[in-house]
């Protein structure tokens, strides 16, 4: 069993706060991520929107596409609505190789919005997630039938954020429905990191190391910060970096012990004035490799997945 390792180009390209980003492109990122070592990047906004474009795109920079986010609005929309709404994504993912469609409820989220306090994110009951998670569980058995994993990202300001919101959205849906586990968004939501791993381990189909400043973290809640402006405070890092707090050691040993094999893959928005993309995706890179060693868990380094590119 093996790993691969990519990485979301946003530290290059922040698709929510471009202006955070206007001095780098994507081309950049995807040059500086294989320079690194990374095999496979998530799909970002300011990638070919067409299959075969991104095909040839991703192709020349030697990386397969390894996921990438889709805006959920299934609170809003019937399944049928929603099969209708992701169809073209799901349709391209499959065509492409992907492992994945990262799927994140939207329509009621405040996590791009720099008026709202992140603490005032909607929190839906426990009968609200029940008739969620049913719609969501035929939603994945539809994407499963289409060849294409459906991984649930909790969020931060989403409705599926703290324990009780994954717990009881794992508990009430069908296996269908796997986990996106964040190491970073679990920790900022106030769950338990390696106990997620290791109730739902058996759920986990792709993985986001995500390191915390715990001091940034706990300013945010303490002054009502928005999500956006809790990353341009620098909340989030990559694993490896001094300044984050979570035990990425520990986490590597229980995928190992899970046997998982899948994709780890680095997702750390900052301010590059604060933390140049090259430096830090290196960091975060030679980090995983150094504890993925001392676990035992093994890297496939040939770019798996590059043939159906």
């Amino acid at each position: 069993m093996s790993i691969q390792i990519g990485i979301s180009p946003i530290s290059w390209q922040n698709d929510d706060l471009p202006e955070l980003t206007a001095a780098y492109t994507m081309e950049q990122a995807l040059q500086e991520a294989r320079k690194i070592g990374y095999t496979g990047v998530e799909r970002g906004r300011r990638m070919p929107q067409d299959t075969e474009g991104l095909r040839t795109y991703l192709a020349n920079n030697q990386l397969a596409l390894c996921g990438g986010w889709c805006s959920g609005n299934l609170m809003n929309s019937s399944v049928a609505e929603e099969k209708q709404l992701i169809s073209q994504q799901v349709e391209q993912f499959v065509a492409l190789g992907s492992p994945c469609i990262v799927y994140a409820e939207c329509s009621n989220t405040v996590q791009g919005n720099q008026s709202v306090a992140v603490n005032d994110r909607p929190k839906l009951t426990r009968d609200d997630i029940t008739r969620y998670a049913a719609k969501l569980s035929e939603l994945a058995s539809w994407t499963a039938s289409q060849g294409l994993v459906l991984a649930y990202h909790h969020h931060m300001g989403s409705m599926i954020e703290d324990q009780d919101d994954v717990d009881w959205l794992m508990e009430d849906s069908s296996d269908d429905v796997t986990l996106l586990f964040d190491t970073g968004h679990l920790h900022f939501g106030g769950a338990d990191v390696l106990r997620t791993l290791d109730t739902w381990g058996h759920r986990v189909r792709h993985v986001h190391f995500k390191d915390v400043r715990e001091d940034v973290m706990q300013r945010a809640r303490r002054e009502n910060m928005s999500f956006l402006d809790a990353v341009i405070a620098g909340v989030f890092t990559v694993p490896g970096d001094p300044q984050g707090c979570i035990d990425f050691q520990g986490v590597t040993d229980a995928l190992q012990k899970q046997d998982y094999a899948g994709w780890i893959v680095v997702e750390a928005e900052q301010d590059p004035a604060k933390a140049p993309p090259y430096e830090y995706a290196s960091m975060g890179y030679d980090h995983i490799v150094k504890i993925c060693q001392q676990s035992g868990l093994m890297i496939n380094t040939n770019k798996q997945g590059l043939e159906s590119i």
